[in-house]
């Protein structure tokens, strides 16, 4: 793959973890999570579809945040699937770049532990990197926050 897609495979300085438990089991949470159109309903103000490909390894997915008039463009290419377990992705876009992964691990009682972790490469140079202890703290609620709807509609049946 070319325009700077192995600058954005390598981890970025602006790394993000959130976690959640989900009651359900692995498969099932899983196959929610690749459910790429669904995102759209557990992650704030955005629209995301498959744009290349069938969702698995090698797809582009789009996922597109607009609040009012102002809208940003992520996309990311699907690295690796191992089901049940891990997603790979990497942001590829213009201004969102950076791998990232979600992980689910089994835990008893038909739960499913999810870790979401990026590192996203820090747009401005020095003045991203002085930026990121603010945005940071948003950034890890809005994940969490996301993975906590998302645990919710597994939950209630409603996802994938």
């Amino acid at each position: 793959m070319s325009d700077g897609f192995d600058d954005a495979a390598s981890p970025g300085t602006g790394e993000v973890t959130a976690t959640v438990i989900v009651n359900a089991p692995a498969a099932r949470v899983f196959a929610a999570f690749l459910n790429w159109e669904g995102q759209s309903q557990w992650i704030p103000f955005t629209t995301v579809r498959v744009v290349e490909g069938d969702g698995g390894e090698g797809s582009l997915v789009e996922a597109v945040t607009a609040i009012g008039p102002a809208s940003l463009r992520d996309e990311l290419r699907v690295v690796k699937v191992t089901p049940p377990y891990e997603v790979r992705v990497v942001h590829c876009g213009k201004v969102l770049r950076g791998p990232g992964s979600v992980r689910c691990t089994a835990m008893s009682g038909d739960r499913t532990q999810v870790v979401l972790h990026e590192w996203f490469h820090l747009p401005a140079g020095a003045a991203g990197k002085v930026a990121w202890p603010v945005l940071w703290p948003g950034s890890k609620l809005g994940f969490t926050g996301a993975l906590k709807k998302f645990g919710r509609l597994v939950e209630q049946g409603r996802l994938p």
